[in-house]
């Protein structure tokens, strides 16, 4: 929950959104596409009726201790008082209470408050999913949104930011079980997923700004400033623009591969920004050091499928495609020989608080089934010895749903697997053999 308040925070920071919804700001691009993420309210009571802008966001958990806390934050009477809704009950870190029970009686709910804001968007393009696939509520709850917007919406972008269990730090054993069945729902029901896990994010404090202790605030950070550049181009006029269908459409090879890495730079201490100058160059070579990477994959492992770059700031067009020219002859090899202008780039002049100059890195690697793979593993050496399965079966689950999801993941990898593989001749050789075939 705290992620999805920092980006609105970051998100209101350069819309000149103060706390209580009123404009502060300085210029007029702040508000010129401000209807992207914010409606418009009038106050009648204030003097000359004064316009209040307000997240278009809904904020949901089966518990409300979460809504409690995120109501009394700094950002808290910024939300819409009825768009916060909450059970009292909880998903206990299973999938089962948030898919099937407990959540399946508060979806009705939420969906009620989720057309209601669709239907104040002029021209809606799609949603905005942020959860996290370890626990009860953001994993089951989460996909079970998911499945119900699909069918209501069938034709709008759905992204999500899921935040997947990392190597080093679980909060809970059932961890892989919840995942896996997530996973299995994000393939069917996504149109791009980014994939951000919290050992990344730590190694990123650690490593590169030299928090010794990182806090949550300090991970959450991250991920919104990752959000902010991801939707950059949605909020403000750009030379090239890319909203959330181009970036599928030039994203996604096979429907069935749109789980992305996600990046931010520059990431660096506060006590060593003097010391560098940004440039487009830095900026770049930044983008792509896989210690900036956000999951916990290395990309040096896996080929490129395609990549996006959005870069942020005052800055030559020119420069920024010489630079991605340069990445893509140097590293030939990491980028996947068949899908030919493999990297889009767009660019916005405006920055974001407190840089000169920022840029936001996608990329669609399959070096991402490492972590598909680490959280498959774990997930059967448990199923197999139907270790905690009865906290499932018990909510009404069948085992049958745990065996589909685990082939769903395991035919995933080896997609994954296959693309990485191949080759341009073999290509080649294929498309002969079905001309002969036919």
């Amino acid at each position: 929950m705290n992620y999805i308040l920092q980006f609105w925070e970051v998100i209101s920071g350069e819309h000149g959104i103060d706390p209580s919804g009123n404009y502060v700001g300085d210029s007029e691009t702040q508000l010129e596409r401000i209807s992207v993420y914010y409606n418009e309210a009038h106050n009648s009571n204030a003097v000359n009726s004064a316009v209040k802008y307000v997240p278009r966001g809904v904020l949901l958990d089966l518990e409300p201790g979460t809504m409690e806390a995120a109501r009394s934050g700094a950002y808290g009477q910024l939300f819409r008082p009825d768009n916060f809704v909450f059970g009292q009950s909880g998903a206990g870190n299973n999938w089962a209470k948030g898919h099937y029970t407990e959540g399946a009686e508060l979806v009705d709910q939420v969906l009620d408050v989720v057309r209601k804001e669709a239907e104040n968007c002029d021209c809606l393009q799609g949603f905005q999913l942020v959860h996290s696939l370890g626990g009860g509520t953001g994993s089951g709850m989460g996909t079970l949104l998911i499945s119900k917007i699909r069918e209501d919406y069938p034709d709008r972008i759905m992204t999500t930011y899921s935040v997947v269990p990392s190597p080093k730090v679980s909060d809970t054993v059932v961890e892989p079980y919840n995942a896996v069945l997530s996973v299995h729902q994000l393939l069917e029901n996504t149109d791009e997923s980014f994939c951000i896990d919290n050992e990344a994010l730590y190694d990123i404090c650690f490593r590169n700004q030299k928090i010794t202790n990182p806090s949550y605030s300090d991970l959450n950070h991250l991920v919104s400033l990752t959000m902010s550049g991801v939707t950059t181009c949605l909020r403000f006029p750009g030379q090239l623009n890319a909203d959330l269908r181009k970036l599928a459409v030039n994203m996604v090879p096979f429907p069935r591969l749109h789980f992305f890495v996600p990046g931010f730079v520059p990431l660096t201490s506060r006590k060593t920004e003097q010391y560098q100058s940004l440039t487009v160059p830095e900026l770049t070579q930044q983008m792509f050091d896989p210690k900036n990477m956000m999951a916990a994959c290395d990309p040096r492992h896996g080929r490129y499928l395609t990549v996006a770059t959005i870069f942020r700031g005052k800055m030559s067009m020119k420069e920024v495609d010489e630079q991605m020219m340069n990445i893509q002859c140097k590293n030939s090899s990491s980028f996947v020989e068949w899908i030919p202008n493999n990297m889009k780039t767009a660019v916005c002049d405006i920055p974001p608080q407190g840089l000169k100059m920022s840029s936001t890195f996608i990329g669609n690697t399959t070096a991402i089934q490492e972590l598909f793979r680490r959280i498959s593993e774990q997930f059967t050496s448990m199923f197999r010895r139907k270790a905690f399965l009865h906290w499932y079966t018990g909510e009404g689950m069948d085992e049958m749903e745990f065996t589909e999801a685990e082939s769903n993941v395991y035919d995933l990898i080896s997609e994954y697997q296959q693309y990485q593989e191949i080759s341009v001749e073999d290509d080649g050789d294929d498309q002969y053999a079905e001309l002969l075939v036919d």
